[in-house]
């Protein structure tokens, strides 16, 4: 049966909704229903974009008899075609409205990952900004081990017991009307490759440094990656209750390591025993430490510089290096260039307390006005998605399993990159083609999980990963695209592991869950005989964390036997040139989990060795591995 167009609708009361004779422009659209007499939608052009349905029967939709209206100059009557407008202009109100959602919610999100020497005090700054943010309401201190409490960026047991972060995770807190999201990385050199992983999905990152020690080997390593993916990048010098460098020192240190500018957007005012606050350079006024009380590293009263009752406040000495050291700061320049911020060119600078809490908050707030918000990104084409396009799209930076012992799961760790995500959506993975309904999406707050029901560019969402997702996935809804790869690193060591005969069942699953996540590079002999998996890891600790869970989450007691090799190379030609290049000198061939060759040196000397003896049938030899392409 066809629907005629209504001109005025018969109405009667249909459940919480009643078609009154002033409705306009009603659409019926027709549903199926396991009722004998079919049902229809009707849907008001003034509703249309609020997904306001009321069901009707066919009778009560039914129009009451009329007579036939006459057709317009193309044929088509007046009722029809004022409907048709109607949806049209729906259509356009809602693509209009989705196009200013989009926009308004990508506009008030922020999105940095730490990175740091271990011991500078990342953890704590962590835990101090999800305080200021209102996410927490006591901070889990480091020092704090033997008490009950546990910093909450730090889930993992083996991080509880040691003190320290080897896990990525991600944090979400509002603060002054902005969504940001907190993406912690391992305090731990040899997790330098997820740190890699998780700058990735940043848009800024915050380097801490002590500022006692200054500029340190691990904060070098993290630099450079930072650089390459040409982040937006702010400073916060830490511990200045304690004795520290010169400011000055330190902005030596950042031109000089990475020629880099910095811009001090606040100065601390002595340190240690005699840190009383900071001079801010943007109101030119001095800001007190509070000490003692409730109010303790609080942000004080601000001053002017010429109160008079700053003499009262502050020692003459302190006072008086002020005064030389503002005149010195003008050489920096008297504002900060934003646009050199974003592109990495400047780093703002702050000084503050996070074990006492000074000078977070007023760090947080500045970072919230000059960091990056989320921008467009490139795929592996060149072509450039806009986070406020319609189509959804996100990169899977990370998978984590087991983060909840009683389900023993695994979870995908996805960056939106644009569009919106809802819950329920069905996504396509690029990789593979699988299209897969994403049913129950998590906000991850450590190993603490929320349901979440939609999501913007810049947001973390984590989905409970079946087994449909890899690290460097590109998840999309529109046309197919892919997101660049995430490399792994080089590794330096390298031990076979071994289990009991009859534990061999869940040590493979256990190898399996913790390959995929990236938790340590498994390596496989090119002998069908040998099964027993090569761990190949950046550093020692790797191996410590990989034994401590297959033992805790697996059951599986291991033994590891340490290998004479501190190198290894992917062989980008394949298994033709190893081939060809036949027995190399002090050098094993071994496969990655995708089945490529991979070369294994015990020195600079033998990798010297056989590049000089066989370059030319080798080819180019690449320090890191990239997911095969799509």
């Amino acid at each position: 049966m066809k629907l005629q167009p209504l001109s005025r609708p018969k109405c009667s009361s249909v459940g919480p909704k009643t078609l009154s004779s002033q409705s306009h422009n009603v659409i019926v659209c027709p549903r199926q229903s396991r009722h004998a007499r079919p049902q229809f939608v009707v849907r008001r052009a003034a509703e249309a974009d609020a997904g306001t349905e009321v069901e009707v029967t066919q009778a009560e939709a039914a129009p009451a008899p009329q007579p036939a209206p006459a057709a317009d100059a193309q044929g088509m009557d007046p009722a029809a075609a004022a409907a048709a407008a109607a949806a049209a202009a729906a259509e356009g109100a809602k693509a209009e409205l989705t196009a200013e959602l989009l926009s308004r919610e990508v506009a008030r999100r922020r999105n940095f990952a730490i990175i740091s020497h271990p011991d500078a005090g990342k953890t704590t700054l962590t835990e101090k900004l999800l305080l200021f943010g209102g996410a927490i309401h006591e901070a889990g201190e480091v020092k704090a081990r033997r008490a009950s409490r546990h910093a909450t960026s730090d889930w993992m047991e083996l991080e509880k017991q040691r003190g320290i972060s080897i896990t990525s995770t991600a944090l979400t807190f509002e603060y002054a009307g902005v969504q940001v999201n907190l993406l912690d990385t391992p305090g731990h050199q040899d997790f330098s490759e997820d740190t890699y992983r998780t700058l990735a999905a940043a848009d800024n990152a915050v380097m801490l440094v002590d500022g006692a020690k200054g500029i340190e080997p691990q904060t070098r390593k993290l630099f450079a990656v930072a650089r390459l993916r040409k982040l937006p990048i702010f400073t916060f010098v830490n511990k200045m209750d304690r004795p520290a460098l010169n400011g000055f020192e330190i902005v030596e240190q950042l031109e000089k390591e990475f020629g880099l500018q910095s811009y001090p957007v606040n100065w601390p005012i002595g340190s240690g025993d005699r840190f009383c606050g900071v001079y801010h350079r943007p109101t030119k006024k001095v800001v007190l430490y509070e000490r003692k009380g409730k109010a303790r590293g609080r942000a004080g009263r601000e001053y002017e510089l010429t109160d008079p009752e700053l003499t009262a406040l502050i020692e003459p000495d302190l006072m008086e290096q002020l005064q030389e050291d503002i005149e010195l700061l003008e050489v920096l320049g008297d504002e900060l260039d934003h646009e050199a911020v974003l592109r990495g060119d400047i780093t703002p600078m702050f000084f503050g307390s996070a074990m006492t809490n000074f000078g977070v908050e007023l760090f947080l707030k500045s970072f919230i006005d000059a960091a990056a918000r989320p921008g467009a990104a490139n795929t592996r084409t060149g072509v450039e998605v806009s986070p406020t396009s319609t189509n959804f799209s996100g990169l899977v930076f990370k998978l984590q399993a087991n983060m909840d012992p009683r389900h023993r799961d695994k979870v995908a760790f996805v960056r939106v990159v644009s569009g919106r995500f809802e819950k329920g959506m069905k996504v396509k993975v690029a990789r593979t083609g699988r299209v897969v309904t994403l049913a129950a999406p998590q906000r991850m707050f450590a190993n603490e999980r929320q349901t979440v029901t939609e999501g913007y560019a810049g947001d973390v969402i984590g989905l409970t990963n079946p087994g449909a997702f890899a690290i460097g996935d590109t998840l999309v809804t529109g046309p197919t695209l892919a997101f660049p790869p995430i490399p792994t690193f080089s590794p330096e060591l390298f031990s076979i592991m071994r289990c009991a005969p009859n534990q061999k069942k869940a040590f493979i699953k256990g190898v399996e869950g913790l390959l995929g996540e990236g938790a340590v590079q498994v390596l496989y002999s090119t002998d069908e005989y040998v099964v027993d998996p090569i761990l190949a890891a950046v550093g020692q600790l790797q191996f410590e964390v990989v034994q401590y869970r297959m033992k805790d989450e697996y059951g599986v007691d291991t033994t590891l036997e340490p290998m004479q090799y501190t190198i290894a190379r992917w062989v980008k030609a394949g298994w033709p040139a190893v081939e060809a290049a036949g027995r190399m000198f002090n050098t094993q061939v071994v496969k990655d989990g995708y089945g490529r060759p991979v070369l294994l040196f015990r020195n600079e000397f033998a990798l010297n060795q056989v590049l000089a003896d066989a370059s030319e049938k080798l080819g180019e030899l690449s320090p890191f591995a990239l997911p095969p392409d799509v």
